[in-house]
């Protein structure tokens, strides 16, 4: 997986951009599967859906195309019985995320999508160790009750530093240091809200594609957390100093 997903951001385009529809239709399934496991052959055709409608998005980047990101989520939440406000929150939320890292790539190059993944991963790797080691008061125990206060915190100091490694070689001043440490809390509560979702739907994991690891979905919940929280400052904020 990894060195697929490597390929995938160094080629960028179009390979980057299919990599990315197949793993958003594949978490949309697992989305149905959690919801209605039931009816496994509907979720199949809610992904391939999910993969026509994106694949056309990506190609049409007016107000319009993204008006079709309301096709599935729609679709989905009037076929399920039960949960079907959650449904159509994370299926959309799980496309925009994925259409935003595709134009992240697209618009601002290789080394800041490294600078996306590089921030959520050490927020993860290294919220778990200093959260293991320090250990202490839980950060929301109804929700997530193995994450510390600790291990959220030096989540927040990993991103800083790799924040502040890219001010080496880019252009991006200072500012992006605290980009880097909200951008890790961002990561962080994309975690949290599926952690929220799989206690809502009493399931341990979002599938059982990667074996010891459960699905895409669990491996990729930050990195929505991340992408969505980037395109609120692309679009949204004018931030001085970043080049984005």
């Amino acid at each position: 997986m990894f060195v697929v997903g490597a390929i995938g951001v160094v080629l960028g385009g179009v390979w980057f951009q299919m990599l990315v529809v197949f793993v958003t239709a594949v978490m949309v399934w697992e989305l149905w599967m959690m919801v209605a496991p039931a009816r496994p052959t509907a979720g199949m055709l809610l992904a391939a859906l999910l993969a026509s409608v994106m694949s056309g998005q990506l190609l049409d980047e007016s107000y319009i195309g993204l008006l079709m990101f309301l096709i599935v989520p729609a679709i989905g939440a009037y076929s399920v019985e039960v949960e079907k406000r959650w449904f159509f929150i994370f299926a959309l939320g799980i496309q925009i995320a994925g259409w935003g890292l595709v134009q992240f790539r697209q618009d601002y190059g290789f080394t800041w999508i490294i600078w996306l993944m590089l921030v959520v991963v050490a927020t993860d790797t290294f919220g778990y160790l200093v959260g293991r080691t320090v250990g202490g008061p839980k950060f929301w125990p109804k929700v997530s009750p193995k994450k510390t206060w600790s291990g959220t915190a030096g989540g927040w100091v990993s991103a800083g530093i790799v924040g502040a490694i890219f001010t080496l070689f880019t252009n991006a001043g200072l500012t992006i240091i605290f980009i880097s440490m909200v951008l890790a809390f961002a990561s962080q509560m994309g975690d949290i809200a599926e952690s929220a979702l799989k206690r809502r739907m009493k399931v341990k994991d979002s599938s059982t594609l990667i074996p010891g690891h459960g699905g895409l979905f669990d491996r990729f919940d930050a990195l929505l957390g991340a992408s969505l929280f980037m395109l609120l400052v692309a679009y949204v904020f004018n931030v001085p100093g970043v080049a984005f």
